[in-house]
């Protein structure tokens, strides 16, 4: 729990601060000013107008709700995965042996080639599921088990000689000690997910996502829409990284008055 602690304070440390945004879009401005040339450098009060204009659209909430829908489903089935088979690596040697090679492959092998493959296999709605959970479960995978790894040797001493049952050990020491290490892998991964889900449906051009909407914007030399697309992009990924992180941090809360 001190750990969960120490990282609350090192996030508030680097919180961003609304100067330093005014800032940067001031700067953006400036320099849109300077180029006069909005097809190439969009103001920031013309993405914030084309924003507006979208959002009464029923196409743009579609879109969204597509993209949500899939790249959050598979960060969740590859966070659920991770736990189920970090559990079974620390258990089981054979088990991570031969998890090993395929894991260390996915962390190699660059996400245009993963997306272009797998295309070959899956229909182009479903890519952002599947590239999302390969993105994302290498990364879980190799912080829950160093997580497990990780936990205090004398507490499961302690545990072994009272004869504590395994759920409840799973319960009262492993999941105290490997939940610093889920949330750190959930904070890296969930942008890396949308990052990768988003570059997906570029690639595959799924009809009615967010990735089509990019595309189409770049066709069509539609620099507001790309940038209003994009702030829609980082809105999304930061509401639900905030929203997943702020619920491990509610269970670790009930896991302290337990």
């Amino acid at each position: 729990m001190i750990s969960i602690t120490a990282d609350k304070r090192k996030k508030k440390k680097g919180a961003i601060r609304l100067w330093a945004v005014v800032f940067w879009l001031l700067v953006w401005q400036a320099v849109s000013a300077a180029i006069g040339q909005e097809i190439l450098l969009v103001s920031p009060v013309r993405v914030i107008k084309r924003l507006a204009e979208l959002a009464v659209t029923g196409e743009f909430w579609q879109s969204i709700g597509f993209s949500l829908v899939r790249i959050a489903g598979g960060f969740l089935l590859a966070a659920v995965s991770s736990v189920i088979f970090a559990g079974l690596s620390a258990g089981i040697r054979s088990v991570r042996e031969l998890l090993a090679p395929a894991v260390l492959t996915v962390k190699a092998i660059p996400v245009a080639s993963f997306i272009i493959l797998v295309l070959i296999w899956v229909p182009s709605r479903n890519l952002s599921v599947v590239i999302s959970f390969l993105m994302v479960f290498p990364v879980m995978y190799t912080n829950l088990l160093k997580g497990i790894e990780s936990t205090d040797r004398n507490l499961l001493e302690m545990a072994q000689v009272f004869r504590i049952s395994l759920p409840r050990r799973i319960r009262y020491i492993y999941v105290s000690q490997v939940l610093p290490f889920f949330r750190a892998g959930c904070s890296v991964a969930l942008g890396l997910c949308w990052k990768a889900g988003i570059a997906a449906e570029v690639i595959g051009i799924p009809e009615q996502s967010i990735g089509e909407m990019l595309y189409n914007a770049k066709i069509y030399l539609n620099t507001p829409d790309l940038f209003a697309w994009t702030v829609v992009i980082v809105m999304i990924s930061l509401l639900f990284e905030k929203l997943f992180l702020a619920g491990i941090d509610w269970c670790v809360a009930q896991l302290e008055r337990m």
